[in-house]
């Protein structure tokens, strides 16, 4: 991996993580404070194996799914658009949550067949990917900043 690919690499992890902490996670308290959702935001709940606080797990999967979308976003300029992160953000780490991680859980796809959890995923998901394409919208307009400073 090139310095170019090691660049969006962090990038990608920096923003998928301030995508879960700033978008997904706020999205989420208010979705807890008007009662919407039983489960709180930012919850210290240990998850296995490693017994570190739900956040911080959903933060480390946030980072590694923002290194897939940087990529992408990227590489194919045309994907560069906050709608294509929204999108992605919404669909697939939704469909990895229902198809990939509840039976590894040993929970039910029975429960992904409800609407309303379905349409949560892809609401809470898609402000994630929002947040996570504005890091590197970001990131990339501070570059341009800083490549016409330094040609000054």
């Amino acid at each position: 991996m090139g310095q170019s690919g090691l660049r969006v690499a962090l990038i990608g992890f920096l923003g998928g993580v301030v995508g879960t902490l700033l978008f997904h996670q706020v999205f989420l308290l208010v979705l807890h404070r008007l009662g919407l959702v039983p489960f709180a935001p930012y919850s210290m709940r240990p998850v296995p194996p490693l017994g570190v606080p739900q956040f911080v797990s959903l933060a480390f999967w946030g980072g590694i799914w923002g290194i897939v979308l940087v990529f992408l976003m990227d590489r194919w300029r045309e994907l560069d658009r906050l709608w294509f992160a929204v999108l992605f953000g919404g669909v697939m780490p939704t469909l990895v949550a229902a198809l990939v991680v509840t039976p590894i859980k040993g929970g039910s796809l029975a429960a992904w067949m409800d609407p309303r959890r379905i349409v949560l995923g892809f609401a809470i998901n898609g402000l994630w990917g929002l947040g996570t394409a504005l890091v590197y919208r970001l990131s990339q307009w501070r570059g341009a900043r800083s490549s016409l400073l330094l040609k000054s």
